[in-house]
C-alpha cells in the first residue's frame, strides 16, 4: 500500500516538475518577466511534496482535478476538486467562503491538477480569472432564472390565454344559440302576423261581400215593400168600392123590401 502511495505521489511529483519545467520554459520568453518565472517556481516547488494528498483528492472526489494552491495567510494546502478550474472554484464558491475551519486566502495565481489517467498538463490560472468566470456563470444562472420565469410567466399567460378564449368561445356560442332562438320567435311572430294579416284580409273580403249581399237584399226588400204597398193599396181600394157597391145593394135591397110592405 505505502509503495502504491509512493509511485503515485512519484506521478504526480512528475507531473508538478513537469509544470514546473513547462513554466519555467515560457519564462524564457521574452514576454514572462524573471520574477514571475521565479515565482512560478517556487509555488510548483511548494507543491510538489504535497503530490499525493492531491491525489488522494482528486481520487476521492471523482472529478477530472483539483485547484491546487497554499494559503497565501498562513501556507496550509488547499485542495479544491472540480472538472475544469471554473468548475473547482464555483464548488468552492457554493460551499462558503471558508473551509473546514475558517476563511481562506487564495494566490492570485493558482494550479489546476489533473488526475493521473488524464494525460493533460498542469494549468495555471489567475485568482481574476477564476473570479470572472465566477461572476459570469452568476450572471448567466440568474438569467436562466429569469428566462424560467418568463418561460413560467408566458406558460401561465398561454393558460390564462387559452381559458380566456375557451370562455369567450362558449360565451360567443351561448350568443349566437340566443340569437337563434330570437330570429326563430321573430320568424314565428312574423309568420303569425302574417296569418292573421291575410285572415285579417279574407275577412275584410268576407266583409265587404257581406256588406253587398245586404244592400242588394234591402233594396230587393225595399223593392218588394213599395210592391206589397202598392199591391195593398189597389186592394184597399178595391175593397173599398166592392164594399160601396155592396152598400148599395143592400139599400136598394132594404128599400124594395119597403116598397113590397
Amino acid at each position: 500500500m505505502r509503495q502504491l502511495l509512493a509511485r503515485r505521489a512519484l506521478r504526480s511529483g512528475i507531473s508538478l516538475v513537469s509544470l514546473a519545467v513547462l513554466v519555467v520554459g515560457c519564462a524564457s520568453h521574452s514576454l514572462v518577466p524573471k520574477e514571475q518565472a521565479g515565482a512560478i517556481r517556487d509555488r510548483d516547488r511548494a507543491l510538489a511534496p504535497h503530490a499525493a494528498t492531491i491525489e488522494d483528492v482528486i481520487r476521492r472526489s471523482g472529478t477530472l482535478g483539483a485547484l491546487a494552491f497554499l494559503d497565501a495567510g498562513d501556507g496550509h494546502l488547499l485542495v479544491l476538486p472540480g472538472d475544469t478550474p471554473a468548475d473547482a472554484w464555483a464548488r468552492h464558491a457554493a460551499a462558503g467562503p471558508g473551509t473546514a475551519g475558517g476563511a481562506v486566502s487564495v494566490p492570485t495565481v493558482v494550479d489546476f491538477v489533473y488526475r493521473p489517467d488524464v494525460p493533460k498538463a498542469p494549468e495555471t490560472v489567475t485568482l481574476a480569472f477564476l473570479q470572472q468566470q465566477e461572476t459570469l456563470r452568476a450572471r448567466i444562472a440568474a438569467l436562466d432564472a429569469e428566462l424560467r420565469k418568463l418561460s413560467d410567466a408566458l406558460v401561465e399567460t398561454r393558460t390564462e390565454t387559452q381559458a380566456s378564449i375557451a370562455t369567450a368561445r362558449d360565451d360567443t356560442q351561448k350568443a349566437l344559440d340566443a340569437l337563434a332562438g330570437d330570429l326563430a320567435a321573430a320568424r314565428k311572430f312574423m309568420l303569425q302576423t302574417a296569418q292573421l294579416g291575410w285572415l285579417d284580409h279574407d275577412l275584410t273580403t268576407e266583409n265587404a261581400n257581406g256588406l253587398r249581399k245586404l244592400a242588394t237584399t234591402s233594396q230587393e226588400l225595399t223593392a218588394t215593400s213599395n210592391k206589397l204597398t202598392d199591391t195593398m193599396q189597389h186592394l184597399s181600394d178595391t175593397l173599398a168600392r166592392q164594399l160601396k157597391e155592396l152598400s148599395a145593394r143592400l139599400d136598394a135591397i132594404a128599400n124594395r123590401i119597403s116598397n113590397v110592405k
